[in-house]
């Protein structure tokens, strides 16, 4: 059983993505596995805290690993087929591919690439402003949050951008918007990188494809029962105070032209779009008190690390 793993940031349109391939005959997955994470991370002496001393635990795994043959190349292969046998528990039906889908696996995208060279690697890229509105919507109800997603939305798209370059050559990337609006030639596509036929069902039968597990966007499953243009608008509406417009800006400026061309978008349009977006006071006093508390909470997650 070949991996397939779905690269993006949380709230691109992955669980859409995911449910769709899973209703082809020869993909299998389940939920969000998040298995990799924790293994790879033992190698790791950041970005952990554990009672027993993640740390000491890094230090102790170096330690074992000098005692291999080939060192932390012998224990990393035994990550990678520990992961593989799983994937093939896991599967409830003899299949070619095994999806596993796990938005956080942009913190540890290259170590995948380089553990499963044999792999296919789906990079699903979405306009980020639409991601950033969907957040607030769906995380923060409404109100502002994007201060607590900081690992996502800038750490995470480097990641994620750097990993795509690393893999450019033997990876497939789409935009959430083309599998929205020209769907049968983005899966067509698709299709084909996987090197499979094109079964023009899936996209209906997706909504009979039920996820087992409860990480992934269950609310959005049971929202949408099929595909829908309306998420492409919806975060005009969440973004259009001063403050919010203000974020949005410097946010896009962060990425810069050059990162978003990677992802198929265009800094002056996302810009002009985001202009064009009528002003509304709406939430405007709340967005200042949690922005200002936001500020200092970066702050004081800068000095931990």
């Amino acid at each position: 059983m070949q991996p397939i793993f779905l690269f993006s940031l949380p709230r691109a349109g992955s669980t859409l993505l995911q449910r769709i391939l899973g209703a082809h005959t020869d993909i299998e997955t389940a939920s969000e596995p998040w298995l990799l994470l924790p293994l790879l991370y033992t190698l790791r002496s950041q970005g952990v805290r554990a009672e027993y001393g993640h740390r000491l635990a890094v230090t102790a795994i170096e330690d074992l690993c000098s005692l291999f043959p080939q060192g932390k190349a012998d224990y990393a292969a035994e990550i990678r087929e520990l992961a593989l046998r799983l994937y093939a528990k896991a599967a409830r039906r003899e299949t070619r591919y095994f999806l596993d889908k796990t938005p956080r696996y942009h913190l540890v995208a290259s170590d995948i690439i380089s553990l499963f060279p044999e792999a296919k690697y789906v990079f699903l890229w979405r306009n980020p402003l639409a991601m950033a509105g969907s957040y607030v919507d769906f995380f923060g109800q409404g109100r502002w949050n994007l201060y607590g997603y900081r690992i996502d939305l800038f750490r995470g798209l480097e990641n994620l951008l750097n990993a795509y370059g690393q893999a450019k050559e033997k990876a497939h990337a789409l935009r959430y918007e083309d599998l929205i609006t020209d769907r049968a030639a983005a899966l067509q596509k698709l299709f084909a990188y996987l090197d499979l036929q094109c079964d023009e069902h899936v996209a209906e039968a997706f909504s009979q494809v039920q996820l087992k597990g409860r990480m992934g966007d269950s609310a959005g499953s049971r929202t949408y029962g099929a595909i829908s243009a309306e998420p492409l608008g919806k975060w005009r509406k969440t973004l259009r105070n001063p403050l919010r417009k203000c974020w949005a800006r410097r946010y896009l400026r962060w990425i810069g032209d050059e990162r978003l061309k990677i992802m198929g978008y265009r800094l002056e349009a996302l810009l002009a779009e985001l202009d064009a977006v009528p002003v509304s006071s709406e939430k405007l006093l709340s967005d200042a008190v949690r922005m200002t508390y936001g500020a200092l909470w970066a702050g004081r997650q800068q000095l931990r690390e």
